[in-house]
């Protein structure tokens, strides 16, 4: 009962089902109901996203590991996940929960070691990605020393919750990102009117200084905190006049960055296990698609 206890102690709250459940697609499948909940299969997808573990090894209490897992990749294929999440941020803004003052960074994710060997094409693969966005050629897996590795480039609101997130390969800079970061984020409201694309502020840090990003910010109207590194400092006084104004930039708002910080902090808390790109069901997936993972709301 001991294992059972420390298995279970993370689970969805009725509180917390209760605002997840009418989410949910609608079953179109008829015949036999499943033997396992809907609650059940998808505390065992939490389970297994927050320890990392093979799927096959999911406690017997949250079903079949095999149900769990057809659940997770069918939702996953048909991009149910990303809508779960997209209607708790739109329920989200509408309570007042988002703040608008967005924080850019990135952070790396070692690879699984049987994420090596992935067909390099991924139309090629046994069983194709599915989902809403499209495979990257390279599996979003880069070469380092270290071995292969992803980069994880996200926004995050003031409270920390993830609005937009997107992977590249480990090697890949910061700042040509960023502007793709920030167009990924689409919150939508409740009823009529256009889906809210674009925050008040943006913090960073010197990785993304340059000409165009100010240049896109200021195009769409965005206030924005980003030091400017010291090369670039030397580069613009050296060009005397037509180097222009300094960008503006405040100490005291930029300590708000934090929280871009604390929202990689909770992912690695909820998603120790390293991402992969194999479809084996015996394999490490990524933890991403799930939406207890991905944001706070």
């Amino acid at each position: 009962m001991a294992t059972l206890a420390v298995t279970r102690r993370l689970d969805l709250t009725d509180e917390q089902w209760a605002r997840l459940e009418p989410l949910l697609p609608v079953p179109t499948r008829s015949g036999r109901p499943s033997a396992w909940t809907r609650r059940q299969l998808i505390d065992g997808i939490r389970w297994r996203v927050r320890v990392g573990a093979p799927w096959r090894d999911v406690p017997d209490c949250y079903g079949s590991w095999r149900a769990v897992y057809a659940l997770f990749r069918r939702w996953q294929r048909a991009g149910a996940w990303a809508q779960i999440v997209t209607a708790l941020q739109t329920r989200a803004d509408a309570a007042g929960l988002i703040t608008w003052d967005v924080s850019v960074d990135s952070t790396i994710a070692r690879a699984h070691q049987h994420a090596a060997g992935a067909r390099r094409h991924p139309s090629q693969q046994q069983e194709p990605p599915g989902g809403l966005s499209i495979e990257p050629e390279d599996h979003a897996l880069g070469r380092s020393r270290g071995g292969l590795t992803t980069k994880i480039h996200l926004a995050c609101e003031q409270g920390q919750k993830v609005l937009s997130l997107i992977v590249t390969a480990g090697q890949c800079g910061d700042s040509p990102q960023f502007r793709a970061v920030l167009d990924g984020i689409n919150v939508p409201s409740i009823g009529a009117g256009r889906p809210r694309t674009r925050p008040d502020k943006v913090r960073a840090d010197k990785a993304y200084s340059s000409r165009a990003n100010r240049a896109y910010l200021r195009r769409r109207g965005i206030a924005c905190t980003i030091p400017e590194p010291a090369d670039q400092q030397h580069h613009r006084k050296n060009r005397g006049r037509r180097g222009g104004r300094p960008p503006r930039f405040s100490p005291d708002d930029y300590r708000a960055r934090h929280a871009v910080e604390c929202g990689i902090n909770r992912l690695n808390a909820t998603a120790p296990s390293p991402p992969d790109t194999t479809n084996s069901p015996s394999a490490t997936k990524p933890s991403s698609t799930s939406p207890s993972s991905t944001t706070g709301f």
